[in-house]
């Protein structure tokens, strides 16, 4: 399996991306000195398409699976796919704040510590429905690993679309995010003219 390996202040610099949407509380201290020359279309397009991929953590053949995904329901392109890189399990635990970072939210589904409907669903990757209860199994409750997850993350907004039980580690979708729910920064257009050229 291809595993990311830079440094992620170093890559939230290149990307001019704040670490916070990775949900890491560390600031780079290095700025990073660019030259006065102005980036290219294609430069800005392909720049939107990294930050969309190492914010969800997806690699480039699943993201132009997505793409294509998205190409194909209705709606407008972009918005669909953000909606569908948004419904991934992995972000899901990561936005209902049982994990600090979606690589974390990742490696807890890899571990088969999450429960999707009762059913123990072990693929980062796997798009949840409107309706979906998502837990943590229950042998893994009480375990330090979530107590400390959660001191850190009991502040953390959780977004609209989602209703949670942090005490009881468990949530519901209540329905599917909308573009306006989804705190990004990347503009999805760009990487829709990317793809479509």
């Amino acid at each position: 399996m291809a595993v990311d390996r830079v440094p992620v202040l170093k890559r939230c610099r290149s990307l001019g991306l704040e670490p916070m949407y990775l949900g890491i509380d560390k600031k780079s201290k290095r700025t990073l000195t660019r030259s006065n020359r102005k980036m290219s279309e294609y430069a800005l397009q392909l720049r939107e398409k990294q930050k969309a991929k190492f914010i969800y953590g997806v690699l480039e053949k699943p993201f132009r699976n997505y793409y294509k995904k998205a190409d194909r329901m209705k709606g407008m392109t972009g918005s669909n796919l953000m909606i569908l890189l948004e419904r991934r399990l992995d972000n899901v635990i990561f936005r209902m704040a049982f994990a600090r970072t979606r690589r974390e939210a990742r490696q807890i589904v890899d571990h088969k510590q999450v429960l999707v409907n009762g059913k123990c669903i072990n693929i980062p990757s796997y798009l949840i429905k409107a309706g979906d209860v998502i837990e943590i199994k229950e042998k893994c409750k009480g375990s330090q690993r979530y107590k400390d997850i959660l001191e850190v993350t009991g502040g953390r907004l959780v977004p609209a679309w989602l209703d949670v039980d942090q005490e009881n580690l468990k949530g519901e979708v209540k329905s599917l995010p909308t573009r306006e729910e989804i705190d990004v920064p990347v503009d999805e257009m760009l990487i829709v003219e990317l793809y479509s050229k």
